[in-house]
């Protein structure tokens, strides 16, 4: 966090992405964002794992600008990448969680039935 704040220039806020681990609920953690207002935390919905969110945005990223692409260099992929970025961002679409609590119950049981032989 430290070195986050000496990089990003002061008239920037910075918004983090936090998971529900509690390292950022420490009373010191607490303290420090406290005292730095331009600090924002955005946390990922409970159980849900931000890696599942970084892991949609990159699909995304392949889906619409990398594949079946045909790039002449890695500086060309890099470039229809950060293109595409630039497009995402002025034109944003919030991802949705649609996946019900009966389904994920449903999918838990059945993981747990192949893990452990039972239901619960």
């Amino acid at each position: 966090m430290r070195h986050i704040e000496a990089s990003v220039p002061e008239q920037l806020d910075v918004h983090l992405i936090a998971d529900n681990y509690g390292t950022h609920k420490h009373a010191r953690v607490k303290a420090w964002l406290a005292r730095r207002p331009r600090f924002h935390l955005h946390h990922t919905p409970t159980y849900a794992s931000w890696l599942n969110q970084v892991e949609r945005w990159f699909g995304l990223i392949t889906q619409q600008a990398i594949r079946r692409g045909s790039f002449d260099s890695v500086t060309d992929l890099k470039r229809k990448i950060n293109d595409f970025v630039v497009h995402y961002n002025q034109h944003p679409s919030l991802f949705m969680w649609t996946a019900t609590a009966e389904s994920i119950l449903a999918k838990v049981e059945r993981l747990c039935k192949v893990i452990n032989g039972t239901p619960h």
